[in-house]
């Protein structure tokens, strides 16, 4: 592999958000660390969706994924099968869903909490939570810091060149308080003030860094439709590329391609969306 990659991704954040609540990462973006664009997700701007559209690069009407009731093994090519065949090492700290996407289907919750398979042809090692019993008074959602330990670990101990991440803890906050009180501000100031330290780590282990969103909310805690707040987020990228001018309005679906470009891998014929970062 000609480098390596990390993405975060923090689930169900506006564009908005991003900018006025998460202070590290925009104090990056003032000292020339970090770059940001505006990124809108595909329709339906639903979790499961969008999961499978940021990994295949194509949109929930190819895939076939048209909500959170919907998942299944997907068919098409994405970053896990595309780092492996170029013999790669893959890791996943996630929500299940991404497990049923892209290693197997249904998830089995004894199997698939935890596994490594060195010679898996998807997600080498994985790590996933699953939020069962999840409702709007209980979130079930699993410390941030946790997560982002693990991913950490899985980093280190098995050299991973592609590795991605996703919490549900903001989403989760969103769709029980909405955007606009104290306790998202807060829920939002807390996951910025986690995640800090960590990036640091990444980037010194010589990792390249991206820190974005599936999709927006709104102040009602919804999100799945056609709508700035419900589709528009923040993505920022720590390394050496250069990407557009700082207000570009990204597309999701160029996110798998420019993934596997800034790894060094060849983009599959179904990912048409160009790359946004170049060296």
């Amino acid at each position: 592999m000609d480098r390596k990659l990390l993405l975060i991704i923090l689930d169900g954040v506006p564009w908005r958000n991003w900018q006025r609540l998460f202070g590290n990462l925009e104090g990056w973006v003032d000292s020339g660390l970090a770059q940001r664009w505006k990124m809108r997700s595909v329709l339906p701007s639903t979790s499961a969706s969008c999961y499978a559209s940021i990994h295949t690069g194509v949109t929930p009407q190819e895939h076939g994924c048209t909500g959170n009731g919907n998942v299944f093994r997907l068919s098409h090519p994405d970053i896990f099968s595309e780092v492996r065949r170029a013999g790669g090492v893959t890791g996943a700290v996630t929500h299940s869903f991404w497990s049923e996407f892209f290693n197997r289907a249904p998830f089995d919750y004894v199997r698939d909490i935890e596994y490594d398979e060195p010679d898996s042809a998807s997600i080498n090692h994985g790590r996933f939570h699953t939020m069962t019993a999840y409702g709007h008074a209980n979130q079930m959602t699993p410390s941030d810091v946790d997560l982002f330990a693990t991913l950490t670990m899985l980093a280190h101990k098995h050299s991973l060149d592609y590795g991605i991440l996703h919490t549900c803890t903001l989403d989760s906050m969103g769709h029980r308080f909405g955007h606009d009180c104290g306790e998202m501000d807060h829920a939002c100031f807390v996951a910025d003030e986690m995640l800090a330290p960590f990036i640091p780590k990444w980037l010194e282990a010589g990792y390249e860094v991206i820190v974005t969103a599936d999709h927006g909310q709104t102040d009602r805690g919804h999100h799945g439709g056609r709508e700035d707040l419900q589709q528009d987020f923040a993505l920022y990228y720590f390394g050496p590329a250069q990407g557009p001018d700082a207000d570009a309005h990204l597309d999701q679906l160029q996110l798998a391609p420019t993934i596997l470009t800034r790894l060094g891998v060849p983009i599959p014929d179904t990912m048409k969306a160009k790359p946004f970062l170049r060296d």
